[in-house]
């Protein structure tokens, strides 16, 4: 049986092994999607397409008589519009 150094040692070949191996295949792999890209003309934005995601706020205020919310973002619905505001929050 290998003792606790001999699996410590070994183990630390390995990974600067993996690490090696690792970067020849991510080398590898980015030549071919440069050539790929290069060869069929994607834009970027086919190769990452990005769709910003809207943001949902948290409702801050809600009318208790309907039970409406409201981010305190905006216009101010109706039920809130001109009046304190305190009594609506929401706790």
């Amino acid at each position: 049986m290998s003792s606790y150094a001999e699996l410590l040692a070994q183990k630390k070949l390995l990974d600067e092994q993996i690490a090696n191996a690792k970067k020849a295949a991510s080398e590898q792999a980015l030549q071919t999607v440069l050539q790929l890209v290069q060869e069929f003309g994607f834009t970027a934005q086919q190769v990452f397409p990005w769709k910003p995601q809207p943001k949902k706020v948290a409702a801050k205020y809600r009318d208790p008589a309907t039970g409406a919310t409201w981010s305190g973002r905006g216009k101010p619905p109706q039920w809130i519009a001109g009046k304190d505001r305190t009594p609506f929050v929401i706790a």
